[in-house]
């Protein structure tokens, strides 16, 4: 029931993107942006049941840096459909009077985004949203001090390290004539997929990573066409 309610989320997020997107006016030339991204995040891991010395969530949390390129295809005049190649550093701590314990996963991902944009053409406030997939390409395990004992599972190694989930970003961007287009964005990152096992049998029934980041972006457009 948890799993189809998951799936449910994502593809109503998708379909009303889709909906949107026919609703707004098209582009007589479609435009194509390339560029780069990168920021910092706090990322911890939601757990079900929760696990001990992870309250409250700014203890619990590590920050790390994200960084990636960005492709943007615009062939409306208040959409456009946005995908991403990105490196995000994600993980989770735990903070007792023993010390503390901190987890660092690094992940490859690829967001899957619709680009809804409302304002003027030199100023516009913009909201990412769709699904990211993603995979764990590097787990460095335990460091520091296991502060709940050895035998918990949260210290054990990843079940998963296949990744999917929910992006949700918004900010601002400024487009100038020649120098390209300069955005901030805030985005949070909440993933469906366990980095542990989540079946019944299992000790776990949530075991998902989340982040939060702050991101400067610079893309530039290619293919222009000449104004008619």
């Amino acid at each position: 029931m948890e799993r189809l309610k998951r799936h449910s989320i994502v593809w109503i997020f998708c379909l009303t993107g889709i909906v949107l997107a026919q609703a707004q006016p098209r582009l007589r030339n479609p435009e194509y942006w390339v560029g780069v991204h990168g920021g910092v995040s706090a990322s911890t891991v939601k757990f079900t049941p929760a696990v001990e010395n992870m309250t409250p969530i700014p203890d619990a949390c590590v920050l790390g840096a994200n960084g990636g390129l960005v492709f943007r295809y615009a062939g409306h005049k208040y959409c456009a459909f946005q995908m991403e190649l990105n490196y995000l550093h994600r993980g989770w701590a735990e903070k007792s009077e023993v010390g503390v314990y901190q987890r660092n996963l690094h992940y490859m991902e690829v967001p899957i985004l619709m680009n809804l944009n409302f304002g003027s053409n030199l100023c516009r406030w913009f909201l990412n949203l769709g699904p990211q997939i993603g995979y764990c390409v590097k787990d460095e395990g335990n460091s520091g001090v296991l502060v709940n004992g050895a035998g918990q599972v949260e210290y054990q190694p990843l079940d998963n390290a296949f990744d999917w989930g929910l992006l949700v970003g918004t900010g601002l961007y400024f487009q100038t004539k020649k120098a390209g287009v300069f955005q901030l964005e805030a985005r949070f990152d909440y993933s469906f997929g366990g980095i542990y096992s989540t079946k019944v049998t299992d000790h776990f029934r949530v075991a998902g990573p989340m982040d939060l980041s702050i991101n400067l972006a610079y893309m530039w457009r290619f293919k222009k066409y000449k104004d008619k």
